[in-house]
């Protein structure tokens, strides 16, 4: 794997072996940041399944002002801390081993704001909609903060009306859904 533009171009990045992790490949990734092409200059990120660190890493390289990286896996964890030594990336990345819950809950008491999230849960995750919810719900997205859900096909994001999906892409069997979050779009119920 490999940094595919930016400041860190070129640089190869590591990840976690096994089954557990499935890093978004080179390809897709630079699809995807070709979309994000506006977004992310100057980007406050957050990667809350990170698992290589490779989509904030990417980030961070094309002009992302921070990131913050979550995982709980201790594989993963040495990964991202040995690509964002390797990247020389450290005043821009937090690094944070947990759960998504408690992660949410830690940025939340930091008063920490997002606009641009990156979800790739593991596979048998299929709730992302619930992610959505509680990253809303505790004030952790700026206004039009852009999420970016990568899953399977049976596991189709969903998440509440303050999420209006603006683009959706498929590479193979990589599903990537786009959505902007705007507070005043949920519906009263």
């Amino acid at each position: 794997m490999r940094i595919i533009a930016g400041e860190a171009r070129g640089r190869s990045i590591v990840a976690p072996k096994g089954m557990d992790t499935r890093p978004t490949q080179d390809h897709v990734r630079e699809s995807l940041f070709n979309i994000l092409m506006h977004d992310t200059p100057d980007a406050v990120v957050l990667d809350l399944f990170a698992g290589s660190g490779a989509l904030a890493l990417e980030a961070v390289s094309r002009g992302a002002a921070e990131a913050t990286l979550v995982d709980h896996n201790p594989q993963a964890i040495a990964c991202i801390n040995r690509n964002v030594e390797t990247l020389r990336m450290d005043a821009h990345i937090t690094v944070m081993r947990s759960d998504w819950q408690t992660a949410l809950e830690r940025l939340k008491q930091e008063g920490k704001k997002f606009s641009l999230v990156f979800l790739d849960p593991p596979y048998l995750m299929r709730d992302t909609g619930l992610v959505c919810t509680r990253m809303a719900d505790a004030g952790l997205l700026k206004e039009d903060a852009l999420v970016v859900i990568e899953h399977r096909s049976d596991a189709k994001p969903e998440p509440d009306q303050r999420f209006i999906e603006r683009d959706r892409r498929r590479y193979g069997d990589t599903h990537i859904h786009f959505f902007a979050f705007q507070e005043g779009a949920r519906e009263d119920v």
